[in-house]
């Protein structure tokens, strides 16, 4: 991955890695010695731009991230995120005493002196955006963070968010099946210079082909509670899939690396973060950076899976109550 795209003040390789799965959220994580060949081979493979989270395995991605990356630290862009430490609703806590304590956490298990582009993880509805931007301003200010980032928002939160502070970076799921931030927030970023950082890019796995059969997901697999991973939701977007891999193979390239080249050729202020605890899947999404896409490919690609043809909300109630639904479709 040769060329660079920008997010804050720095410049990335154009794909990121989300290093979620190697702790939590996708059934039991890989072994250690696994999630090092992923996160060491990355650097290898070219990635640039690490992303992790203080709700992660509960503080263990930080730790295996800071552990594994810390002797490489030059070399990387790092982001975290504050706001949620156990991913639920009630522990939504966008205070500035709280979002100051969790960065101070995060960095001792990061095992750094500064966090180069730290989100607010779920706007808390209860305290003012203004607020807790308020206190990521001052974390800037004394030198903890460099730069600060919003996760799952509208535009007008963003907007309200960077009156207080230049925003860097909006992190939102984003995939040929995810649209919403097409609805208003992608414009919203371009006009304020914030960088979009897509999470999810190959649905979650599905589009990746990863996910055909929910009953083999592993204990603690939250895509269990996903409606499109649901009964008939699941049976009706299952019909997509065959189509979709066949417009990989006229690409020449595959399904996974369709949905990140997809991306990547939607606007070059985008920065996709796919996720992975296979060293060979985060090789093959590396090599999304080199292909190109016709125009043909792409329409096509977008006729076939979008808010319409795909059923379900990407959501539960309970975790969809912890977005931002401005501008946002479920």
């Amino acid at each position: 991955m040769k060329k660079t795209r920008r997010v804050g003040v720095f410049d990335v390789a154009p794909i990121g890695l989300g290093c979620m799965s190697l702790s939590h959220a996708y059934g039991p994580p890989p072994p250690t010695e696994q999630a090092e060949r992923v996160l060491l081979g990355a650097l290898d493979e070219g990635y640039t731009f690490f992303d992790t989270a203080a709700v992660y395995g509960l503080g263990h991605n930080e730790r295996l991230v800071g552990r594994v990356l810390k002797p490489h630290r030059d070399r990387i862009t790092l982001a975290s995120k504050c706001g949620m430490t156990r991913g639920e609703e009630r522990d939504l806590k966008g205070t500035p005493e709280r979002l100051k304590q969790t960065c101070d956490e995060s960095l001792a298990r990061l095992g750094v002196d500064v966090i180069d582009l730290y989100y607010l993880h779920r706007w808390d509805k209860k305290v003012p955006i203004e607020e807790s931007v308020g206190a990521l301003a001052d974390l800037v200010k004394e030198g903890k963070i460099r730069n600060i980032g919003l996760s799952e928002v509208g535009a007008g939160i963003l907007r309200r968010a960077h009156a207080v502070h230049p925003i860097a970076a909006l992190q939102t799921e984003y995939s040929p099946w995810t649209r919403n931030p097409e609805i208003a927030v992608l414009d919203a970023c371009r006009e304020l210079g914030t960088t979009f950082v897509a999470f999810s890019p190959v649905g979650r796995g599905f589009l990746a082909g990863g996910a055909s059969d929910p009953e083999k997901f592993g204990k603690g697999d939250f895509r269990k509670t996903m409606p499109r991973f649901q009964g008939d939701a699941f049976a009706a977007n299952l019909k997509l899939l065959e189509r979709f891999a066949a417009l990989a193979g006229e690409a020449g390239c595959t399904p996974a690396q369709l949905c990140l080249a997809w991306l990547l050729h939607k606007d070059e202020n985008i920065v996709p973060i796919p996720g992975t605890s296979s060293p060979t899947h985060m090789k093959e999404n590396a090599g999304a950076a080199s292909v190109t896409l016709s125009g043909d490919i792409v329409e096509r690609l977008e006729a076939l899976v979008n808010e319409r043809t795909v059923v379900g909300a990407r959501y539960p109630d309970a975790m969809q109550a912890t977005v931002d639904t401005e501008d946002f479709a479920a």
